[in-house]
C-alpha cells in the first residue's frame, strides 16, 4: 500500500502534457489478438491497467515489448483462448478480450471481471449482444463460457450504450461472415480511435463515433502502426485541479472537441480559460466560482469519470450546486472523504448530491476508493489547509501516469510514501 502526503494551499502554475487515452489503448492492445502480424501502438500511458493488459496477453502467448510509451505486439504464437483468471478478475477493462478471442478461436472463458468499486456493472449487455452474432453463452459459479461454430454478422441492438460492449462486438464482428450493424452503440472518441486502428489492420468499419456502426466482415486482419488519441479524462482532471487551485496552467496535447461538455460547465461555473493553438487548454486564475448542476451522460454528455473531480470545485462555488450521477450508484463513495475535510454535502439518494459553498477544506487522513475518487481527493488536498494523507493511491496509478511528479512540476507539495 502507498500513500500521498500533500501540503495544501499552493496554486498550480506551468505546463503539463496529456498522455494517450487509457480507455483507447487498453482496447487496442486486446485488438492485436485479431492478427498474427505486428501491431505497434504509440502514445500509450504507462499505468497499472495497461501493464495488466500487457500481462494478460503475455500469459496467452503474445510477444510484447512496452517501452517509452510504445507497445509492440506480435500474437503469432498465441495458443490459448483462456486469459489468466486472477488478472481478469481484478480489472474490468479486460472483458474486451472476449471479442478478439472469439474471432480468433471461436471460444473463450472468463471469470466475472473486477475493477473499481463504483457500482454494479454486470456484463449482461455483452452476453445478449454476442448471442445475436450466434455465440453460445453459459456460466457456472466461476466462469462465463463463450463459443461459436462461426460468427455471423447480424443486426445487433445493445441494451444500453455500453462502451465496452460496443468495442467487444465491433472486434468480434470484423472477421464474422457477412455484415454487422450495431444499434444503440456508444459514441465515445475512444471507440472511434479503436475503429481507426482496426481499419488500418484491414477491417471495414463505418459509423464509429455514432450510434449505428456498420462492420463488413473480412477474412483476416494485418499488422498496423497507430498513435492513441489524448486522454480527455486526464486533461479534464488537470484542468479542474488548475482551476480550483486558482492556478495558471497550460494543458497541452488535447482535442478540444472531446472536452465540449466539460468546458461548457467551466463556462457556467465562471472558470477562466482559453484554447490556444488548437491543442492547448490554458486555465487562468479565477476569483469567484458559480454554482452549477451536473448530470453525467454517455458521450458527448458530461463524463461520469469527471463527476467526482469537479465536486471539489463546487465546494468552492458561491451557492448550492447539484450533481446527478446517472450511470453508477457507487460513484458517490468519495463524498464521505470530502466531508471529513469539511465539505458541506447533502446526499439526496444514491445518485444525487447537493454541495454548498464556498467551504474551506482542511487536511486530514482520507482513503481512495477508485481511480477517479483518488484523483478527486488529490485535488481536494491541494487546496486544503494543512497536511493531507491519502491512502490506497495505487488505485490512482491505474489511471494516471506519474501524477505526483507532474503535479510537483506545477508547484504542488506532494510526495509518495510506500
Amino acid at each position: 500500500m502507498a500513500q500521498f502526503v500533500i501540503q495544501g494551499g499552493k496554486s498550480l502554475n506551468g505546463e503539463v502534457a496529456v498522455y494517450g487515452a487509457k480507455n483507447a489503448a487498453l482496447k487496442m492492445i486486446a485488438a492485436s489478438i485479431l492478427t498474427d502480424q505486428v501491431v505497434v501502438i504509440r502514445n500509450v500511458p504507462d499505468i497499472l491497467d495497461i501493464r495488466s493488459m500487457v500481462h494478460i496477453l503475455k500469459k496467452l502467448g503474445a510477444d510484447i515489448e512496452f517501452k517509452d510509451h510504445i507497445v509492440r505486439i506480435e500474437c503469432r504464437d498465441i495458443k490459448s483462448s483462456e486469459p489468466d483468471y486472477q488478472l481478469v478478475k481484478h480489472m474490468r477493462g479486460s472483458v474486451v478480450v472476449i471479442g478478439p478471442l472469439l474471432a480468433r478461436f471461436r471460444q473463450t472463458k472468463i471469470p466475472q471481471p473486477g475493477g473499481c468499486l463504483i457500482g454494479a456493472r454486470p456484463i449482461d449487455t455483452h452476453i445478449k449482444a454476442f448471442t445475436q452474432l450466434g455465440v453460445r453463452v453459459t456460466q457456472d459459479k466461476d466462469y462465463y463460457y463463450f463459443s461459436a461454430d462461426r460468427l455471423h454478422g447480424s443486426r445487433v441492438v445493445l441494451d444500453e450504450m455500453s462502451v465496452t460492449a460496443t468495442e467487444n462486438i465491433m472486434m468480434a464482428a470484423v472477421c464474422a461472415v457477412g455484415t454487422t450493424e450495431i444499434h444503440l452503440a456508444a459514441a465515445e472518441p475512444e471507440i472511434f480511435d479503436l475503429a481507426n486502428l482496426l481499419n488500418k489492420m484491414g477491417a471495414r468499419i463505418r459509423g464509429a463515433g455514432t450510434n449505428i456502426i456498420t462492420i463488413e466482415g473480412v477474412r483476416a486482419l494485418k499488422g498496423a502502426d497507430h498513435t492513441v488519441i489524448p486522454d480527455r479524462i486526464e486533461a479534464g482532471t488537470f484542468a479542474i485541479a488548475a482551476a480550483v487551485s486558482r492556478g495558471d496552467v497550460r494543458i497541452q496535447n488535447i482535442i478540444p472537441d472531446h472536452l465540449d461538455a466539460v468546458l461548457q460547465q467551466f463556462r457556467h461555473a465562471n472558470v477562466s480559460y482559453e484554447i490556444e493553438n488548437g491543442s492547448t487548454l490554458h486555465v487562468k486564475p479565477t476569483t469567484i466560482f458559480h454554482p452549477i448542476r451536473i448530470e453525467t451522460r454517455p458521450y458527448p454528455g458530461y463524463p461520469t469519470d469527471l463527476q467526482a473531480p469537479i465536486s471539489v470545485l463546487l465546494t468552492q462555488a458561491s451557492g448550492t450546486s447539484t450533481i446527478f450521477e446517472t450511470m453508477y450508484e457507487g460513484r458517490l463513495g468519495y463524498v464521505s472523504e470530502l466531508e471529513k475535510m469539511g465539505a458541506t454535502i447533502t446526499k439526496i439518494d444514491s445518485h444525487v448530491i447537493s454541495i454548498a459553498g464556498p467551504t474551506p477544506l482542511y487536511g486530514t487522513k482520507i482513503t481512495s476508493f477508485d481511480i477517479r475518487a483518488g484523483a478527486t481527493l488529490i485535488i481536494a488536498a491541494l487546496i486544503a489547509q494543512g497536511e493531507s494523507t491519502i491512502e490506497r493511491v495505487e488505485l490512482v496509478d491505474r489511471g494516471y501516469e506519474g501524477i505526483e511528479q507532474r503535479l510537483q512540476n506545477l508547484g504542488a507539495s506532494i510526495k509518495r510514501i510506500e
